[in-house]
């Protein structure tokens, strides 16, 4: 099992690629993306089965992946929203509405995460 820290990353999916922040200390997954009035990219929580938008500015594009990467299922959630727990989910991506089918992110997609001088986690 690799071990994951908070930072800078980049997100492929396919032959799109992605900025990404990872949140993976407590305090990071707590906060998220509260405070922000939307986000460049994506940010991916983890470990993550499940996420809320309240508090939240903006409608975000959720979506579950299984410990290899997978999507398990992607969903768009309004601000005040509590979103269910996903069997499977070790991590959750979040980017700003409409994102996620723009880079042609569905459910059994696997996406890569690149981390700078680390080797990649998963």
């Amino acid at each position: 099992m690799a071990t994951w820290y908070d930072g800078p990353a980049t997100l492929r999916v396919a032959d799109v690629v992605v900025p990404l922040e990872i949140a993976a200390s407590y305090r990071a997954r707590t906060r998220g993306l509260l405070g922000r009035d939307g986000i460049e990219g994506a940010l991916l929580l983890t470990p993550a089965a499940s996420v809320h938008t309240f508090r939240m500015r903006f409608p975000i594009d959720v979506a579950h992946l299984d410990r290899k990467l997978r999507v398990l299922a992607v969903v768009t959630m309004r601000p005040g929203r509590l979103g269910l727990p996903r069997l499977r989910s070790r991590h959750v991506l979040e980017a700003a509405a409409g994102a996620m089918a723009g880079w042609g992110l569905t459910a059994g997609t696997t996406v890569n995460v690149d981390v700078p001088g680390r080797l990649t986690p998963g």
